[in-house]
């Protein structure tokens, strides 16, 4: 049996994902000044690996690519973007865009949080008998 229709699952999924995005927006401005960092990003990938049908197979045709067989127990992926350089030294992090990320993650993951309680807060009040 499935508890919540898998609400719980996924909420738990994307509480791992907002925890990992924080980490590399923190890792990002630690390195503000570093030469030659680039800029870390946490992208969810299960939002397309769930729209798939199991009886649809796709091909992977260069590595960068995310995997289709939703086999992966992580539910993000941490990307490096190597396409811009945004001071003199090589370094691409723009401290404002990372805080205001920051700043976004934190909401996105209080509201998890709040759900989570909701959800167990639910089940409390049926093991009690519903007083």
């Amino acid at each position: 049996m499935d508890l919540f229709g898998g609400t719980i699952s996924t909420l738990e999924k994307s509480l791992q994902y907002a925890s990992a995005k924080n980490q590399t927006i923190s890792n990002n401005i630690a390195n503000v000044d570093t030469p030659n960092y680039k800029a870390k990003d946490a992208v969810f990938k299960d939002i397309l690996n769930d729209s798939m049908s199991t009886s649809e197979q796709a091909k992977k045709t260069h590595e960068k690519h995310l995997s289709f067989n939703g086999t992966s127990d992580s539910s993000y992926q941490i990307i490096t973007n190597n396409n811009t350089s945004y001071n003199s030294n090589g370094n691409n992090v723009d401290v404002d865009k990372e805080m205001a990320e920051l700043a976004k993650n934190q909401i996105y993951y209080q509201a998890l949080v709040d759900r989570i309680n909701g959800k167990f807060g639910s089940l409390q009040k049926v093991l009690q008998g519903g007083s």
